[in-house]
């Protein structure tokens, strides 16, 4: 059994617990911006193949006290690093920290380099060539107050990245932290959904992946290939149960507009990459003009923030025709709306039902629920 931590977005821990228990996952516990737990390398596989939540899943190696950096730097040493990868492999180090007393950081990663380096040079005379950028293994050190935890990524690029998105408009969201919000929603396949502000598609495409129960990672490597305990079988295995299941393409009832023609051209471009274009319907529409689709379903969006003194402004003007034109058209719906915008539900004019505090990268944010029950909101 491994001991494993698999990083995501701060306020999808207890979904990224209850996602990782389903794939076999042990010993779960959640912290600050992830969960820790247990397995076996099929575990591990599936983790990174499944995870709709992770940004990457890291393997614990050791953790160890340190007073100064010549501490971090004989832990690393001691470590064999040629057991776990070959000097063949380009590497990089990744240090981050919470409550670190230590200077730089940066002077960390070099000593951690440099042990590593230096373990392989006393084992097999060379030492692995560096590669910042798209290495093949990643070194993650991660530092408290006085302890020190040495990682290695089994996932490579961040597991977010889907390879879907071909096109993209202004700050799209992340797909797992898309697939968190889908899931806080309540969303189901089968249930009416629509994204009437669909910028680049990222909600659709998350919500088409569920529907279709097609694994995110199906089309991507992982770092996890390039080490030496890589069994290749048991992946295999894995891999073509995860294929089998996906369910053929179709029409859904799922829904996306944009009024920005740019956007839902990077929509139709996404789905059609993806080959879902016949499961999403788009069309070119204003929210405020939109017709609801069915008597009933799920409205999803991710609206400008207006992070500028301008943009405010012309939210505050649309913020109160967005909460006459939900109550005149959007009765029997869920509406869930994601923003950094924290005044939205008094301009919208309609009280919601849930306020679920989520992060996009470092910018707080919220998740407002707005129960659209005919008769039952009212203006503030």
């Amino acid at each position: 059994m491994n001991e494993y931590f698999a990083i995501c977005p701060r306020g999808l821990e207890e979904l990224l617990l209850e996602e990782l228990r389903g794939i076999g996952a042990a010993e779960l516990r959640t912290t600050h911006g992830g969960v820790h737990f247990s397995g076996d390398w099929a575990v591990c596989y599936r983790a990174n193949l499944e995870s709709r939540l992770a940004t990457r899943i890291l393997w614990h190696l050791v953790t160890g006290p340190y007073v100064k950096e010549d501490d971090i730097y004989r832990l690393a040493l001691r470590q064999l690093w040629p057991n776990h990868f070959a000097v063949t492999r380009t590497m990089r180090v990744v240090t981050t920290a919470i409550k670190c007393p230590l200077k730089s950081l940066d002077y960390v990663t070099l000593r951690v380099k440099d042990a590593v380096c230096d373990r392989f040079r006393e084992d097999f005379g060379e030492r692995p060539n560096i590669e910042t950028r798209d290495p093949d293994v990643s070194i993650h050190v991660f530092l408290t107050e006085n302890r020190c935890t040495l990682y290695l990524d089994t996932s490579g690029r961040p597991l977010w990245q889907r390879g879907f998105r071909k096109a993209s408009v202004d700050a799209p969201l992340k797909e797992n932290l898309a697939a968190g919000i889908l899931k806080m929603s309540g969303w189901q396949p089968g249930t009416p959904l629509i994204d009437p502000m669909c910028g680049s598609g990222t909600f659709l495409l998350e919500a088409v992946q569920v529907a279709l129960d097609r694994a995110p990672g199906l089309d991507r490597g992982f770092a996890f290939e390039l080490l030496k305990k890589f069994d290749a079988l048991a992946w295999a295995q894995i891999r073509a149960a995860a294929e089998a299941r996906v369910k053929p393409v179709a029409p859904l009832a799922i829904f996306a507009s944009d009024n920005d023609e740019r956007a839902v051209r990077a929509t139709r471009r996404n789905l059609q990459e993806a080959g879902f274009a016949d499961c999403v319907q788009v069309v070119h529409g204003d929210l405020l003009d939109l017709d609801a689709p069915a008597p009933a379903g799920i409205l999803l969006s991710n609206p400008p923030y207006g992070e500028r003194i301008g943009e405010q402004d012309e939210l505050a003007a649309f913020y109160p025709l967005l909460g006459s034109a939900l109550k005149r058209r959007w009765a029997g719906w869920n509406c869930f709306f994601f923003t950094a915008d924290l005044r939205l539900p008094k301009l919208v004019g309609l009280k919601p039902s849930r306020k679920t505090p989520l992060f996009n990268g470092p910018l707080e944010c919220r998740l407002f629920e707005i129960r659209m029950v005919a008769g039952s909101n009212r203006d503030r």
